[in-house]
C-alpha cells in the first residue's frame, strides 16, 4: 500500500500530465487513501478534468473535490450570458438533440432538462457546455427512453465486461431491475470503476446506474 506522501507525489504528477489542468492553483493532500484537491482554477471544465485526472491515480479510494470556480479577470457574466453561451454549444455539438433539452442556470450553477434515448447523448451534452465561461457547476438531469429487456441489458452488460481489457468481470455481479443497474463487488483501481459504470451505461436500455463497487488496491 502506498504512503500518504506517496499517493500525493503520484496524484500531482498525474494533475501534470493531464493536458486540461493548470496544476499551479491546485494544492493536494492525501490521507489513507482519500485525496483533496484545493484551490481555484478558471472554469467548471478544468475542475472536472483535475477530479478525473486524480481519479486515474492507482491508491486513491476516495476524493474530496473541494476545488472552487474563480473566473479569470474580465467583465460580470451574468446567468443570461452563460444560458445563451451553453445553448449555443449544444446546438453546435451533433450529438446532443438540443431541441429535446432545457437549461436552467442559476447562479453560475446549470441544470439540464429532457429526455434523450441514449447515454452517450446524455454525456455529450455536459461535455458540450462543461467548459463554457461562467460555468460553476453542472446538474444533469437528463432521463433516458427505456427501450430493451432486463436479461436483454444484463447480459450486453456481461458481455462487455468480458471483453474489456480494464476490467476483471469474475470480481463484479450486475444487477437489473426496470431499467436501473446495480454494480457489486471490488475493482482495482477508480479507473476499473469508471470503466465497468461507462459499460453499463452503454447498453441499451439502462436508465441508472447505481455503482457499489470497492476500490481495494
Amino acid at each position: 500500500m502506498k504512503s500518504d506522501q506517496q499517493l500525493k507525489h503520484d496524484v500531482e504528477n498525474e494533475l501534470r500530465w493531464e493536458p486540461s489542468v493548470d496544476e499551479a492553483h491546485i494544492g493536494v493532500s492525501a490521507k489513507d487513501g482519500i485525496v483533496t484537491l484545493s484551490g481555484h482554477v478558471p472554469t467548471f471544465g478544468e475542475k472536472y478534468g483535475a477530479e478525473q485526472a486524480a481519479k486515474r491515480v492507482l491508491g486513491v479510494t476516495a476524493l474530496a473535490n473541494e476545488l472552487d470556480v474563480k473566473l479569470a479577470v474580465g467583465g460580470p457574466i451574468t446567468d443570461e450570458d452563460i444560458a445563451r453561451s451553453c445553448r449555443n454549444a449544444l446546438r453546435a455539438y451533433a450529438a446532443v438533440p438540443e431541441d429535446r433539452l432545457r437549461l436552467v442556470v442559476n447562479n453560475g450553477w446549470v441544470t439540464i432538462e429532457g429526455m434523450v434515448d441514449w447515454q452517450y447523448q446524455k454525456n455529450a451534452a455536459e461535455e458540450a457546455i462543461r467548459h463554457q465561461p461562467g460555468v460553476r457547476g453542472i446538474a444533469n438531469g437528463i432521463q433516458l427512453v427505456a427501450r430493451a429487456s432486463v436479461v436483454e441489458v444484463k447480459d450486453k452488460i456481461e458481455e462487455a465486461f468480458k471483453r474489456s481489457a480494464e476490467i476483471d468481470s469474475k470480481r463484479i455481479s450486475v444487477e437489473v431491475c426496470a431499467g436501473k443497474v446495480v454494480l457489486r463487488g471490488e475493482v482495482h483501481s477508480w479507473s476499473e470503476r469508471n470503466e465497468a459504470q461507462r459499460a453499463a451505461w452503454s447498453a441499451p436500455g439502462v436508465m441508472e446506474v447505481q455503482n457499489d463497487l470497492v476500490v481495494t488496491p
